[in-house]
């Protein structure tokens, strides 16, 4: 049986994993491609930090790096992490002639408010990795969208992250048509728009309280709005200029897909947000509802458009001022970041302290 995750790709949509480990860097990777046509990976600081509190996996390295300093350790092992991930996929980024096979790596979450710092880490990142199937993570805040477009013309790849509202989304495809217009061939550098989706539920529906019919509709709603926009804005006349240059289309990537309310379907932000040259990051257990999926659906991401104003424009109704809504989900996706960031120093440098584990 083929499985609803690979079922997405003859659908015109592309499945990344968002999740990355050690042992999937060094080859648990292969299984994925090969039975759910994953073809991305992306991470971020708290599964970082995850990963690597979790067990021994890094002991060996970090026993090696010697006496320095928890950030630096921490890069030593992220590069190390996202190199050996970007090798295990290279093969699907030259089968795709470079549409697909990117492993995303964050810059430090602590200069999400930093323009001149993100371009330099970014630049020092991609250096470092050396791959050309790496996408550097740059956050969407205001600060953010300069050195989006700073890193783009310097010829980098570049997953922008916590796109929450559709005002900024429209900055954000600026910041990219700036870049993208500054690249000698536009057509060696990519980019994805990271919009964040279950989250905008979650305090959408907080702010509503139980029970109330708008609830579980906002995130969805939110979704389909922006990729009109991508589809207007990509079909437009700038945009032509660029695409006769070689320029790829920023494809929309819709991050945070789990659900997180048990009442609604495990699959619902994939099911809902189908569509032609977009890409949907699959956790572990997105993953495991969708293999025995088949109600997967082409052009879900299209239907209802008007529906989705509608839902959008009555949460004003409701008393939800959805611009704050999608304030705040930055605004704590940024600390969230910047959190696990420091609570990977912590662990890292505990386990420097206590040294590598004995092995029975």
């Amino acid at each position: 049986m083929t499985s609803g995750v690979a079922r997405l790709a003859a659908l015109g949509q592309s499945a990344w994993y968002d999740n990355l480990t050690r042992p999937l860097a060094r080859g648990g990777l292969d299984a994925l491609v090969r039975e759910h046509a994953i073809t991305g990976v992306t991470s971020n600081p708290t599964i970082f930090e995850k990963a690597i509190a979790a067990g021994a996996d890094y002991a060996d390295q970090l026993a090696a790096l010697g006496d320095v300093g928890a950030a630096e350790a921490y890069w030593a092992l992220v590069v190390d992490d996202i190199a050996a991930a970007a090798d295990r996929l290279r093969s699907v980024y030259d089968a795709t002639a470079g549409a697909d096979g990117y492993v995303s790596v964050e810059v430090s979450p602590l200069l999400a408010r930093e323009t001149d710092a993100t371009v330099a880490q970014a630049r020092d990142l991609f250096e470092r990795i050396g791959r050309p199937n790496v996408m550097i993570k740059i956050p969407a805040t205001v600060e953010g969208l300069p050195a989006i477009a700073a890193t783009i013309a310097a010829g980098i790849n570049v997953n922008v992250t916590l796109i929450f509202g559709l005002e900024r989304y429209a900055k954000v495809i600026d910041a990219y048509l700036d870049g993208v217009s500054r690249v000698a061939d536009p057509s060696r550098v990519a980019s994805v728009a990271s919009f964040f989706v279950s989250r905008v539920d979650t305090e959408t529906d907080r702010r509503l309280g139980d029970g109330h019919p708008l609830a579980g509709r906002a995130a969805v709603a939110n979704a389909k709005l922006a990729y009109e926009l991508f589809e207007q804005r990509f079909a437009a006349p700038a945009w032509s200029a660029l695409a006769a240059r070689g320029a790829r289309v920023q494809r929309p990537l819709w991050a945070s897909t789990s659900t997180k309310n048990p009442t609604y379907s495990p699959t619902l932000y994939v099911d809902e947000l189908i569509g032609p040259n977009s890409v949907n990051t699959l956790a572990p257990a997105s993953i495991d509802a969708l293999v025995r999926h088949a109600g997967l659906h082409a052009d879900t991401v299209r239907r209802g458009v008007d529906d989705a104003r509608s839902a959008l424009a009555a949460l004003a109704n409701a008393g939800v001022d959805f611009d704050d809504v999608t304030d705040t989900l930055e605004r704590e996706g940024v600390d969230s970041f910047a959190q696990s960031y420091r609570d990977c120093l912590t662990a890292i440098d505990a386990a420097i302290a206590d040294g590598p584990p004995r092995r029975r």
